[in-house]
């Protein structure tokens, strides 16, 4: 298995905070998010991994190698980060992916590495990770049938039908990435739809048939940041064995 880490982005909503730090590099505690991502990763035997990097990139790379010198990680620049969305950054990684099974994951997420080892010993060969809360026009909802199946996963599917929110953590077999790859060319090459989210390429392959499973994680604690008051309610709110 290898972890993929999206850090690309610029961050803006998080301004003045991410305007000389990239936002995978703020504390919450005595840890960086991208610090306790890849704790968290070690823990659960997940031990190569590619980080996708674009905004101030040469601060997350010398972070890695200082933090974690014996890590086998591989980096990879988007050098289109200003204009591209997560899509882009993911569709980079195709050629140390390929044939693998994946964790792919945001950066600006903070959770507790438990959430990891259930989605390891789900039923499902390709699930991803989601919380029950109030739902709002900016979260990336799903929508499940009876068996935990995904039906739709974006942000502008119903919130009354949704199940709760998908926190950015997914767990991708062989077969789903060998599918998924193949979405993302077209979409890149051919539809030049570089400033869309992933789950769009997760929507469409699934309308093809291809099987994506969801794993509620409630009750594990779970958080993204994306403005300077989710920054706080992060660091207000982390439960003391994660600090």
């Amino acid at each position: 298995m290898i972890a993929v880490i999206l850090a690309a982005g610029v961050a803006s909503r998080l301004r003045p905070l991410t305007d000389e730090t990239p936002k995978c590099l703020l504390k919450i505690g005595n840890k960086c998010f991208l610090e306790r991502s890849i704790d968290a990763l070690l823990a659960n035997h997940i031990t190569e991994f590619v980080i996708v990097t674009g905004y101030r990139e040469n601060q997350i790379v010398e972070f890695v190698k200082n933090t974690f010198p014996d890590l086998n990680c591989h980096f990879i620049s988007n050098p289109d980060y200003a204009t591209t969305n997560n899509i882009y950054s993911l569709w980079l990684t195709k050629d140390l992916v390929a044939n693998r099974q994946v964790l792919l994951l945001d950066s600006d997420i903070i959770y507790d590495p438990l959430l990891v080892k259930k989605l390891k010993e789900s039923p499902h060969s390709s699930c991803l990770a989601y919380l029950r809360h109030q739902l709002d026009e900016e979260a990336v909802k799903i929508i499940i049938d009876d068996q935990s199946k995904i039906q739709e996963i974006s942000k502008t599917c119903s919130i009354d039908d949704a199940a709760g929110e998908s926190i950015g953590i997914e767990l991708m077999s062989k077969e789903f990435i060998k599918h998924l790859f193949i979405e993302l060319d077209k979409m890149m090459t051919i539809h030049k739809q570089v400033d869309v989210f992933y789950e769009q390429a997760f929507e469409n392959i699934m309308k093809k048939g291809v099987e994506l499973f969801a794993v509620d994680t409630t009750e594990l604690f779970s958080m993204e940041v994306d403005t300077p008051e989710d920054y706080k309610n992060a660091i207000n709110n982390i439960p003391d064995h994660l600090k």
